[in-house]
């Protein structure tokens, strides 16, 4: 116990330290070392993922106990991105729900929040579109990302053959698309803006079902029909943390990215040379329309390492000089495996 309160009376001593400098509470760098020392000393008989959740509620509490902290998450409350929320910053921190992708970002930016919380790719439909276009718009950095299991549940009051309409997301019903096939081939289905607000009018109509998670059930009193209907068993959802700033180095970093490149033969082959040269593994790279001018692009990568690495620091450079525009989304710990969700028990939120 002498233990517990040295730490809370150092995390509060720490958070004025860090209010008088400017700084907020949570440093994904300093998350991500006491994971690894934890993990490095387990020697049973409780697992890896046991102590992940037992540390993350501690830290959860001393970020509490620096200052009061709040993240926003896209979704109503419910949604997967809200569990993603959940699960990198614990229970002691003030959640804000936003039912549009943009709401996330202006939250954090006009300082309504410190964090925000939205989804940036699915393994099995690829990368959130609106997401990456929103980058386009905003100073905000990356400062953190999740990779979490998303399982999806068909949720109702009623029994199947009584079902006409199902509410969710358009990304789940293409994670669902066998299934529903197979099993509700003739509803109608209905996308909205998340799955949990899928919940919530499913709970409010009559011979209604949503597609979404287990804490949606638990908020919404949906009994789950049918549990894990996704066609792919192994689908995950990357999550980022956007912040007003990014971390210091880790050790075992990425990178975010977006440029503009100059409309030429080859431009493309030329502006990712750089990065062969100076040995920086890309780990994602997508083309979207740019939405300044017709047939222009812009590239969002992903790739190994900090800015404050001399290699990436190389290479962006050479790269800046290159290309037509290049934006630093920020450098963060590489998330490498996917964390052990957080309880799904509903929880309160502002």
């Amino acid at each position: 116990m002498s233990r517990a309160v040295s730490r809370a009376e150092a995390a509060r001593r720490i958070g004025r330290l860090k209010a008088d400098a400017g700084q907020k509470p949570y440093v994904a760098a300093r998350e991500v070392g006491v994971y690894r020392r934890v993990i490095g000393e387990n020697r049973g008989p409780l697992p890896d993922e046991a102590l992940k959740a037992i540390y993350r509620e501690i830290m959860s509490a001393c970020i509490a106990l620096e200052r009061p902290t709040r993240a926003s998450y896209f979704g109503a409350p419910g949604s997967f991105t809200h569990l993603a929320a959940k699960t990198k910053f614990g229970s002691q921190v003030e959640y804000l729900p936003c039912r549009d992708l943009r709401d996330v970002f202006l939250a954090v930016s006009r300082g309504h929040v410190d964090y925000g919380v939205i989804p940036i790719e699915n393994s099995t439909e690829g990368g959130v579109n609106q997401a990456m276009d929103i980058f386009t718009d905003t100073n905000l950095k990356i400062a953190a990302e999740i990779y979490l299991p998303v399982h999806h549940h068909l949720l109702s009051n009623f029994p199947l053959h009584e079902i006409k309409v199902v509410f969710s997301h358009p990304h789940a019903f293409a994670q669902c698309r066998n299934w529903l096939t197979a099993n509700l081939p003739d509803v109608e289905r209905r996308e909205v803006g998340s799955t949990s607000l899928g919940a919530e009018m499913a709970a409010r109509m009559g011979n209604a079902a949503a597609i979404a998670g287990e804490m949606a059930a638990a908020i919404y009193e949906l009994q789950i029909l049918y549990r894990n209907i996704e066609d792919n068993p192994e689908n995950v959802t990357r999550f980022v943390v956007l912040a007003e700033k990014s971390g210091p180095p880790s050790g075992r970093d990425k990178t975010s990215l977006l440029f503009w490149i100059k409309d030429a033969p080859g431009a493309l082959v030329t502006m990712l040379e750089p990065f062969r040269r100076f040995g920086i593994n890309l780990t994602r790279i997508e083309s979207r329309p740019s939405k300044r001018k017709p047939w222009e692009y812009y590239f969002f990568v992903d790739l190994e390492g900090h800015v404050e690495d001399p290699p990436v620091a190389q290479a962006l450079a050479e790269l800046e000089s290159l290309c037509k525009h290049i934006e630093i989304l920020g450098s963060y710990p590489a998330a490498g495996t996917v964390l052990p969700p957080a309880s799904e028990e509903p929880q309160r939120s502002s």
